[in-house]
C-alpha cells in the first residue's frame, strides 16, 4: 500500500516539497505545533507552507539552533530536512534533538530527498521515528505527524513517566512518596514533598486554553532539572501542579533549595503556548516527618500552595492545619488575643517603665553594690549623643556632592512600565488625578501604567478607571482579588509588566513629567534601582502637613543622598523608586513586612545590586494631615525598620558581597538607628541616679565643660540639618522659609522625641507581636489639594 502510494505520487503537482495548495481535508484536525528544521530556501519554505496547508501550527528554526529551541519551548513534532551534503546533516539534527532531554520523546520525522534503504535504516537507527520522501503527498506527511501523535500504547497519566519530559503522573508521584514514607525509619532522615503552583496559571489558561497546565509544569521541571540539588523526583497533576519529592534532606536544607528554585524560576521568562510570560511559583511544603499517608501529605502541600499563592512573594510556606480549617486566616487563641491589644495599650506606660525605671533601679543597686554603674552609663550617653549628631552633619556634608544624573542613557529607551498600588477605598477621592498625571507623562517609548489594586467591594470610580482605560490603552486595570497589602498588589503586577524597568508608586504620587525618562538614565549606565525624590504637595493643608514636607526635604534631598555617598549605598523607599524588572521579578515584596521596600531594598543589595539615590528624580505626594495619622504612618515605618533590622543586619555584616564601607553603613542605618531612642531616654535615669547619689538637685555641678560642648554639639546638630534641607530643596519648598524656621523649633522641642517615643513604642508593640497595619488616610487631605 505504501509503496503503489509512493509511485503513485512520485512526480506529481501534489507533491510533498513542490505542490500546490491543498485545503485541510475534512475531518482531520490540527496536529499541534510543529518545528521544522532545516537551512533558510526553497525547499524549507515549500515545507514549512506544506504543513500549514495540511492544519499544522508551524515554526521553524535552521540546524544547529533546534536542541536550545526545543529546551525552551518544546513543540508537538519535529520535522527534519535531511540535507546529507550539508554541515549538519541529518544525523546531527537528530543528535542534537535527542540530546535535550525535552526531545528525546518528541515524534521527530526527516523528510530526504535520498530514501534508500540504507540511508532510511541509518536515520532510524539515529533516533528518527520515521522518514518520508520529500516527494511524498502532504496529507501522507500530516497522517504520520497525526499517528506519532495520537497514537500512544496507553494514555500518558498512565504510564509510569511522561515520556516528552520525565515527569511522574500524579499516581504514580503518590507511589514514590507512599515507597519513602513506608521505608523504615533507620534507613529514612528527614525528607520533604513540595507542591508548586502558578499565580498566572488561571490566567493563561482562559487565554491560551488548558494545553498551558502541562506546559507550565514542564517549565517548572525544566528549571529545577537545571538547578539540580537535592530534588530527585518531579510529578505533575492535572491542574498544573508541579510535585516534588526531597527525600532524605533535613528541612532547613530544603528550604533553602526551595528558595533557590522559586527565585530561579521567578526571573526566566518561559515561552508558554508560544508567549513570553513570567511565573510566580508559589511553593507549599511539608516535612515527611510524621506523615503515614501520601495522598494526604500531597494535599496538605497544596493547600500550603494555596496559601503561598495569596502573597506572590517567592516564599516557601510550610502547612500548617489552620491553612485547611479556614482559609487565609490564622486563628489565634482567644486568651492571647485579648491581652495582646491590652498591652499593646499600654506600651507607652512599659518603655518608660524599661527606659527609665529598670535603669535607674539598676544603677542605684549597682552602686550600692560597690559599682558605679550610672557614671560610666553617663559618659556613654555623652559619646552617643555626638557620635549622632557628628552622622547627621556628615550625611550633610556628604550630601553637597552626590552623584549627579547620567546626563545621556546608555542604550535607547526600552519600553517602560509604571505600577500603582491602591488600596481602592483609601484612594477613591486622589486615583483619578493620579491616572490622568501618569498619562501625561513624557517619555520616548512605549509606557504602560497598570494600576494594581485591591477592594472589598466594588465603587463608583471602577468605572471611572475603566472609562479611562477604554480612551486610552496605556492604562492597564488589575484587581488583585484576595489581596490584602501593597506587597500583594505589586507582586501581582510584576509577571504582568511589559516595560524593561518599573516604576512603583503609591497611589497618591503625581511623578514629574520626565521622570521615567531620567530614571532609565541611572538604569541604562549599570544600576539596578535608583530612588527618587517625595516631595509633599498638601504642605498648605495643615501644620502637620507643613512639618512633613520639610522633613522630606531633609530625607529625600539630604539624607538619602548623603547617606548614599558616605555608605556606598542607597534605599528604595517604598515609591518613586525604578527597577530593573528582572530584579524586582526575582525580589518580589515580602508582605509580612510593614517596611516591604526596606525589606526589598536589603536583599537586592546583598544579592549584588546596586542601588542610586537622585533627589532630582521628583514625584509629588500627599502627608497626614493629623498628628493621629502621623503618629501611625511612623508607627508602621519604625516598627518595619526594626523587622529589616532584626533580618538583616547579621545577615549583612557576615556577606562576601557587601564591602567594609557599606557594612559600616549597614551597622549605622539598622543597629545604631535602633539603640539610639533608648540611648537618647537613659539620660533620665542616669540624672535621677546623679541626683539620688549626690543628695540632691542643688548639690549637682550641672557646667561640666564636656558635657556642655556635648549638649552645644547635639542641639547644633538640628539647626545644621534645617539648613541643608532648605539649601538643597525643592523650589516650591525652598521659597516657604517659614516652613522651615518652624520645623527648626518644632524639631528640637518636640519632633523629635515624638519620633523617639514611637521607635521605642513601635519596639513593644513588635515584642507583643502586634504587627497591625494602619491605613494612612487620602480622602481628607485630598480635599485640601488644587488639582494640577
Amino acid at each position: 500500500m505504501l509503496t503503489s502510494h509512493h509511485a503513485h505520487t512520485q512526480g506529481s503537482p501534489t507533491a510533498l516539497l513542490g505542490g500546490a495548495d491543498q485545503p485541510t481535508p475534512p475531518g482531520t484536525h490540527p496536529a499541534g505545533h510543529v518545528l521544522v528544521v532545516g537551512t533558510p530556501g526553497p525547499r524549507l519554505e515549500r515545507l514549512t507552507h506544506t504543513l500549514r496547508t495540511t492544519g499544522h501550527d508551524v515554526s521553524h528554526v535552521p540546524p544547529g539552533e533546534a536542541g536550545p529551541r526545543v529546551h525552551q519551548a518544546p513543540p508537538d513534532a519535529v520535522v527534519a530536512l535531511d540535507e546529507p551534503g550539508a554541515r549538519h546533516a541529518g544525523a546531527d539534527v537528530i543528535r542534537e534533538v535527542r540530546t535535550v532531554p525535552a526531545g528525546r520523546a518528541l515524534p521527530l520525522l526527516m523528510v530526504t530527498g535520498t530514501p534508500g534503504p540504507a540511508g532510511v535504516a541509518d536515520l532510524l537507527r539515529q533516533g528518527a521515528d520515521d522518514c518520508i520522501p520529500e516527494a511524498s503527498d502532504p496529507d501522507e506527511l500530516s497522517a504520520r505527524i497525526e499517528a506519532k501523535l495520537r497514537r500512544v500504547p496507553v494514555p500518558v497519566e498512565h504510564l509510569l513517566r511522561d515520556p516528552r519530559t520525565g515527569l511522574y503522573s500524579r499516581p504514580h508521584f503518590l507511589d514514590e512518596v507512599e515507597r519513602e514514607l513506608k521505608r523504615p525509619d533507620a534507613a529514612r532522615h528527614g525528607g520533604v514533598l513540595a507542591v508548586i503552583g502558578v499565580a498566572e496559571l488561571a490566567a493563561l489558561e482562559d487565554r491560551l486554553g488548558p494545553r498551558v497546565r502541562r506546559e507550565v509544569a514542564e517549565r517548572l521541571a525544566g528549571v529545577a532539572e537545571r538547578l539540580g540539588g537535592v530534588c530527585d523526583r518531579l510529578g505533575r497533576d492535572e491542574d498544573g501542579h508541579l510535585l516534588m519529592l526531597l527525600p532524605g534532606v533535613d528541612e532547613e536544607t530544603a528550604l533553602r533549595g526551595l528558595q533557590d528554585f522559586a527565585t530561579a524560576a521567578a526571573g526566566t521568562r518561559f515561552v508558554v503556548a508560544d508567549e513570553n510570560v513570567r511565573l510566580t511559583p508559589a511553593v507549599g511544603w511539608l516535612p515527611l516527618t510524621g506523615c503515614t499517608d501520601g495522598a494526604d501529605a500531597a494535599d496538605q502541600a497544596r493547600d500550603a500552595a494555596h496559601e503561598a499563592l495569596r502573597h506572590r512573594d517567592l516564599r516557601p510556606v510550610r502547612y500548617a492545619p489552620w491553612m485547611r480549617d479556614t482559609p487565609h486566616r490564622h486563628r489565634r487563641p482567644p486568651l492571647r488575643a485579648l491581652i495582646r491589644p491590652a498591652l499593646s495599650a499600654l506600651s507607652p506606660v512599659l518603655a518608660l517603665l524599661l527606659g527609665i525605671g529598670v535603669p535607674f533601679v539598676l544603677y542605684q543597686q549597682a552602686y550600692l553594690a560597690g559599682w558605679d554603674l550610672g557614671s560610666g552609663m553617663y559618659w556613654a550617653v555623652v559619646a552617643g549623643l555626638v557620635l549622632s549628631a557628628l552622622l547627621i552633619v556628615l550625611e550633610c556634608l556628604y550630601a553637597l556632592d552626590a552623584p549627579s544624573r547620567p546626563q545621556r542613557p546608555g542604550a535607547a529607551y526600552p519600553p517602560a512600565s509604571a505600577v500603582i498600588a491602591a488600596y481602592l477605598p483609601n484612594e477613591a477621592a486622589t486615583i483619578v488625578d493620579t491616572v490622568e498625571s501618569f498619562l501625561r507623562q513624557d517619555y520616548p517609548a512605549e509606557l504602560e501604567i497598570v494600576l494594581a489594586y485591591n477592594t472589598p467591594h466594588p465603587l463608583p470610580v471602577e468605572d471611572t478607571l475603566r472609562e479611562i482605560a477604554a480612551r486610552d490603552p496605556r492604562l492597564v486595570l488589575l484587581p488583585v482579588a484576595g489581596s490584602t497589602s501593597k506587597a500583594q498588589n505589586v507582586n501581582a503586577a510584576v509577571t504582568r509588566v511589559r516595560g524593561e524597568f518599573v516604576g512603583i508608586f503609591d497611589a497618591d504620587h503625581h511623578p514629574a513629567p520626565h521622570a521615567f525618562r531620567d530614571a532609565w538614565h541611572w538604569l541604562s549606565n549599570g544600576y539596578d534601582v535608583v530612588q527618587g525624590h517625595c516631595v509633599i504637595r498638601n504642605g498648605d493643608s495643615s501644620r502637620v502637613a507643613r512639618l512633613v514636607a520639610v522633613e522630606f526635604e531633609a530625607i529625600y534631598a539630604v539624607s538619602h543622598p548623603g547617606r548614599t555617598r558616605l555608605h556606598g549605598f542607597g534605599v528604595f523607599g517604598g515609591s518613586n523608586g525604578f527597577w530593573r524588572t528582572d530584579l524586582l521579578a526575582r525580589t518580589r515584596m515580602h508582605g509580612s513586612m510593614l517596611t516591604e521596600d526596606i525589606d526589598s531594598t536589603l536583599r537586592s543589595l546583598t544579592a549584588g545590586a546596586r542601588i542610586a539615590v537622585d533627589r532630582t528624580l521628583l514625584s509629588r505626594e500627599l502627608a497626614p494631615t493629623t498628628l493621629t495619622a502621623l503618629w501611625n504612618q511612623r508607627s508602621r515605618w519604625a516598627q518595619g525598620w526594626l523587622q529589616v533590622s532584626l533580618k538583616h543586619l547579621w545577615r549583612g555584616l557576615r556577606s562576601p558581597i557587601l564591602t567594609i564601607r557599606q557594612k559600616f553603613g549597614l551597622l549605622v542605618l539598622l543597629g545604631w538607628r535602633e539603640i539610639q531612642p533608648w540611648l537618647t531616654l537613659q539620660i533620665l535615669p542616669i540624672l535621677l541616679y546623679a541626683t539620688w547619689k549626690a543628695g540632691g538637685p542643688g548639690h549637682l555641678d550641672w557646667a561640666v565643660p564636656v558635657c556642655v560642648l556635648a549638649l552645644l554639639l547635639t542641639l547644633a546638630a538640628g539647626p545644621v540639618q534645617a539648613l541643608f534641607a532648605w539649601r538643597l530643596a525643592v523650589p516650591e519648598i525652598r521659597a516657604r522659609r517659614g516652613w522651615f524656621w518652624s520645623y527648626l523649633l518644632v524639631s528640637t522641642v518636640f519632633y523629635s522625641h515624638f519620633k523617639n517615643m514611637v521607635a521605642r513604642q513601635s519596639h513593644l508593640k513588635e515584642a507583643l507581636g502586634d504587627r497591625q497595619w494602619r491605613v494612612t488616610p487620602r480622602a481628607q487631605a485630598a480635599k485640601a489639594v488644587t488639582r494640577r
